[in-house]
Parts: structure tokens; C-alpha cells; sequence
């Protein structure tokens, strides 16, 4: 009787049966909670996880007609095909450089919009400032392509009429190369500005009021209480979410690269998913695309690995 009203440590249970029991009684406490996020774990499992099982035809030759079981290991086969190819060195280029850019660009963008949004004193105003930012958000990417090419074009495009009204001679913005990477970031930005903003404004609502009148009575002007106040205040949120914007670096879109690539400007705009798709799926080509796809993901757990440790480093909020 003594023994069964000892804690399971004393008993002498191992360490994964006290975890295993806690959660138990977590689950017990909080079954509304762990229902309610059930559907996202399935999914996850079911769509994230399930297919990781398909990863293994990066080391074989596959052959449907024998499946991912019967088909031949080639150990490392397809990765030194890859490294060893021309594509590589302009694939990882372009990938890289698409991607910094964006961050560079994309990420403090949503971040001063919300800031300033914040300041705006008019609710009416704020309604239809954040209506008009919101609104391109929820333009499908083909769309969105097509608004480009429309406004870019050399003969009917806006922007080419205010080039040459003021004496310019139309920029074929769509095959040149060097236009690629800026049409594809700022349209970018454009479209998810405002989205992007929506997590910043929440954090800005978590601030305490009382700083900023406190600030106001020492006579700090509005530009040293958002230095001051806000941006240290969402600063948690920010690094959270570098975190993850650097941990898919790698991870360029694929469907408005496709859909604004062409043959003249495949140079800068080729990348790892457009790569993956002409070789895997116009080419047939599974396993070499599915090694390409792999190691795309694998240097993105690593920085993502990385730049959380280093963060953390810095005493700032990590992801864990």
C-alpha cells in the first residue's frame, strides 16, 4: 500500500514513463485544447511526415514498375550528378540571391507599414489604409502575373507610356534578365505587405499604454517612442519570425518564378523548383529530382538550425 502512494520517481519508474504519464494528464486537464489542435496534427502528420517515406528514391534508380522497395540503391549517385553539373553553380546563385534579396526587401517592409499604420489616429483612415494593403494579398499568383505583364508590356504597359512621355524608349522589362529579380521582389511586396503586417500590428496592440504616456510626459517626441517603445516591444515577434524567413531561404516560389520565366531570362531566373519540375516532372527524371528537392531542404534545416542557435545566443526570443 505504501509503495503505490509513493511519486513514480521513487518507484523506481523509468524517465519516458513519467513524461508519458504527465502527458496523460495533461491530455486529461486539457482535452478541449488537444482536440481543437487534433485536425492540424493530422494534417501535418498525414501531408508532412507520411510522405517523408518517398525521400529514400533519392538513393535509388527508381523504376515504377517495381516501386520504391524493388527499385536499386545508387547510394550517392544523383547528388554527384548534381554537384558535378553546370546548373549547380547558377541554381544555388540564383536561389541565394533572389533570396536575400527578398528578406533584405520583403522583411522590413510589413514591419515599418505597421508602424506606421499603428500611428495613424483615424480609424476611418486605418480601416481604408489597411483594406487597400490587405486587398493583393488575395490576388491568385496567375493573376498577379498577368497584371504584370500587362503594365510592363513595351507597347500597352503604363509604365513604358510614363517612360516615353517624358523622352525614354520602352524597356522590355520581361526579357531582360536584369529586370528579373526586382519585378519579382517588389510585386512581391506589393501583394504581401499588408498581410505580412497583420502579426506586427497584433504585437503592437500587446504594448502597455502607460509606457508611452509615461514617455510623453518626459517629452519624447512620437519618432523616439516608437524607437524607444514599439519596435522594442514587437521585437520577440520580429526575430521569430527572421527565424523562420531564413529557415526557407532556400525555398523560392516556384509558381510566379514558372510563370515569369522565359527563355531569355532563364539565366537569373532559373532556380532549385523550376530545376526540380523540368527534370522530375517534363523529364521523368525522379530520382535526380527528388535528390535535388532533398538537399534544397536539407540546407534549409541547417540555417534554420543555425541561425536559432545563434540567436538564442544572443538572449533574444528563439523558436526553442
Amino acid at each position: 500500500m505504501e509503495q503505490t502512494n509513493l511519486p513514480l520517481r521513487r518507484r523506481g519508474l523509468p524517465r519516458g514513463s513519467l513524461v508519458f504519464g504527465g502527458f496523460l494528464k495533461a491530455v486529461k486537464s486539457h482535452w478541449q485544447l488537444y482536440l481543437l489542435i487534433a485536425p492540424v496534427l493530422v494534417y501535418f502528420i498525414v501531408f508532412q511526415y507520411l510522405p517523408m517515406y518517398g525521400v529514400q528514391i533519392a538513393f535509388k534508380d527508381f523504376i515504377g514498375s517495381r516501386g520504391i522497395w524493388g527499385s536499386p540503391w545508387v547510394d550517392w549517385k544523383h547528388f554527384e550528378r548534381f554537384f558535378e553539373s553546370f546548373f549547380f553553380e547558377r541554381l544555388l546563385w540564383n536561389t541565394i540571391s533572389i533570396s536575400f534579396y527578398e528578406l533584405a526587401v520583403g522583411f522590413p517592409i510589413p514591419i515599418l507599414l505597421a508602424l506606421l499604420v499603428n500611428e495613424v489616429r483615424s480609424n476611418r483612415f486605418k480601416r481604408f489604409v489597411q483594406t487597400v494593403t490587405y486587398a493583393p494579398h488575395f490576388l491568385s499568383t496567375v493573376v498577379l502575373v498577368g497584371m504584370i505583364i500587362i503594365f510592363l508590356s513595351p507597347a500597352t504597359g503604363f509604365v513604358n507610356k510614363f517612360i516615353t512621355l517624358f523622352g525614354g524608349e520602352p524597356i522590355y522589362f520581361m526579357t531582360e534578365p536584369g529586370w528579373f529579380k526586382s519585378i519579382y521582389i517588389f510585386s512581391g511586396v506589393w501583394q504581401q505587405m499588408g498581410w505580412s503586417s497583420i502579426i506586427y500590428l497584433a504585437a503592437l496592440t500587446g504594448i502597455d499604454p502607460h509606457l508611452h504616456e509615461a514617455a510623453r510626459v518626459d517629452g519624447a517626441s512620437r519618432l523616439r517612442r516608437i524607437w524607444h517603445i514599439n519596435l522594442p516591444g514587437i521585437r520577440p515577434t520580429i526575430m521569430i519570425l527572421l527565424i523562420l524567413n531564413i529557415g526557407s531561404l532556400m525555398s523560392v516560389g516556384f509558381e510566379k518564378v514558372y510563370l515569369l520565366q522565359n527563355s531569355l531570362n532563364r539565366e537569373v531566373s532559373d532556380v532549385f523548383s523550376t530545376y526540380v519540375y523540368r527534370s522530375g516532372i517534363l523529364g521523368s527524371q525522379y530520382s535526380f529530382s527528388a535528390a535535388v528537392g532533398l538537399f534544397n531542404s536539407i540546407v534549409n534545416f541547417i540555417l534554420l538550425l543555425t541561425v536559432n542557435r545563434i540567436v538564442r545566443k544572443l538572449n533574444q526570443a528563439s523558436l526553442w
